[in-house]
């Protein structure tokens, strides 16, 4: 590994121990492991939300997904705006306003009080769910961590993912949720300045004889349809509204609403808002127009673009790097990927720990244990389910080694928003919301989610332009659906008179 790189990952791992240390003086009870004791600032839910939610897909996957399908990938940023908007403008204060009135500090405690649960079910049915979705989706980062040291740092992809593994696990050991919401503060401005540099450096370093539109268009005239790069129109839809979909998974994530429990109060919300909103389209922005110069750059008509850019253009990010930047500034774009793909890792073990440790521990077999007396127990759950998943992730890499990367990462987002986001949205805005809607909401999105990736994608005839919808729109639809569904069948009346 080269000494500039060393040097700037060294740096890098420095500032976020010394963020563990000081986080870990606030933490004084699982209130303060888990949310940060309900006490912190618009900038730092902002940018904490908006990295936890991006995680390393954003770095690598949409520059990537930038080179291969050009002008019509800016259809994901069109979706995630929308959706991150949606979230803050319309969601947050009501979400805010009733977790507080709840005293909830885990979107199961928020459930169990919302709907006046009488029984342990909703809470272990939505804990356990968390749980899987969430192990799937930490050892996916993990993976993405020791691919990011191979082909950024050239270090062995087993030894890279062990120390990204630990690195993070110490910090959020120490510190809990406000070193994982303080270190997001840190990891998202690098993420906001590291993509928002390089395509300026590129851009201005570019013959201007020819337009970038109409070199694309040279290259292949597809890629300048913002309608997508199919013969087909009807994939072109299946294709557009996979890439806009993708915003669903802001409107009720647990590692993302999570934020909004943790927020000082609705006069924050309404300042962080305009900050989530600016991040959003910035950096989404950024990352397809990197892709998209690197398509213009480097590639040229009839050639294969993963042949030179990887497989679905996950080495973009490098090349465009190494071409264009000085040595000294690719060792930092190294912790600007690790900070991508840390950011999510972070808050991702902090709901699991609470999941077990808050929600089944705690709320159903020792209801009698003060919370201050558990955020010990939090640090060691914390501790074994990042274990769990790092087990998860080698045993993976292991067995496939051709995978695409970010087909595990989209799955666990996936599996994590059409099991709550349809849930948390009806119970916000729909009275007539019952508990059995909520339990049939959660259990059919987490059915479907593996539903249409393993069986309705490999279907003849429907398969291919459900495999460019992908997942999360139609779990989504089914969930609320079915959850309306149950919610008729059985009322609060019904429900109260039995």
């Amino acid at each position: 590994m080269d000494i500039s790189k060393l040097i700037a990952l060294g740096l890098y791992v420095f500032i976020l121990f010394l963020i563990g240390y000081f986080a870990s003086r606030r933490v004084k009870s699982m209130s303060d492991f888990y949310v940060g004791g309900k006490n912190m600032g618009f900038w730092a839910v902002a940018f904490s939300a908006r990295a936890t939610g991006e995680s390393g897909w954003l770095l690598i996957g949409l520059t990537g997904m930038g080179a291969i399908s050009g002008l019509s990938t800016y259809w994901v940023v069109v979706g995630e705006v929308v959706g991150v908007a949606i979230s803050w403008w319309y969601m947050a204060k009501r979400f805010k306003r009733k977790s507080d009135e709840y005293k909830a500090i885990t979107i199961p405690d928020y459930l169990e009080s919302h709907f006046k649960s009488k029984t342990k079910t909703l809470r272990i049915l939505a804990s356990s769910i968390l749980s899987v979705f969430v192990i799937i989706y930490v050892s996916s980062q993990i993976d993405v961590t020791g691919k990011a040291f191979e082909s950024m740092a050239g270090i062995n992809y087993y030894t890279g993912a062990i120390i990204g593994f630990f690195i993070v696990l110490t910090y959020i050991f120490i510190g809990g949720f406000v070193a994982a919401v303080w270190s997001d503060l840190f990891q998202g401005l690098l993420m906001f300045f590291g993509l928002l540099l390089l395509p300026i450096v590129v851009f201005f370093s570019m013959d201007g004889s020819t337009g970038i539109v109409e070199s694309l268009n040279q290259i292949d005239p597809s890629l300048t349809n913002l309608w997508g790069t199919s013969s087909d129109p009807w994939m072109n839809v299946a294709t557009m509204l996979g890439f806009a979909m993708i915003g669903l998974g802001f409107l009720g994530s647990p590692q993302v609403y999570v934020r909004f429990m943790s927020i000082k109060n609705e006069v924050e919300i309404d300042k962080g808002k305009w900050v989530a909103i600016v991040f959003t389209l910035l950096t989404d922005a950024a990352a397809v127009t990197i892709g998209i110069l690197a398509r213009v750059l480097f590639t040229e008509n009839g050639q294969d673009p993963e042949a030179i850019l990887g497989n679905a253009g996950e080495n973009v990010l490098s090349i465009m790097t190494e071409n264009f930047l000085p040595y000294i500034l690719v060792a930092i774009y190294v912790a600007v990927v690790l900070s991508a793909i840390m950011s999510t890792i972070d808050s991702l073990l902090v709901i699991a720990s609470s999941a077990i440790t808050r929600d089944f521990y705690q709320k159903v077999f020792n209801p009698e244990i003060p919370d201050e007396k558990l955020a010990k127990m939090s640090r060691w759950v914390t501790l074994i389910m990042a274990l769990l998943a790092l087990i998860i992730a080698m045993v993976i890499a292991v067995n496939t080694p051709e995978r695409t990367v970010f087909w595990m990462v989209i799955f666990g987002w996936s599996g994590i928003a059409a099991s709550f986001c349809p849930v948390i949205i009806l119970s916000l805005f729909w009275k007539g919301y019952t508990e059995a809607g909520a339990m049939a909401s959660m259990v059919t999105g987490f059915l479907c989610v593996p539903f249409f990736k393993f069986v309705v994608s490999g279907m003849e005839g429907i398969g291919p332009y459900f495999e460019k919808l992908d997942v999360l729109a139609p779990s989504f639809l089914i969930s609320i659906i079915m959850g309306w569904i149950f919610s008729k069948l059985y009322p609060k009346k019904q429900l109260e008179e039995a």
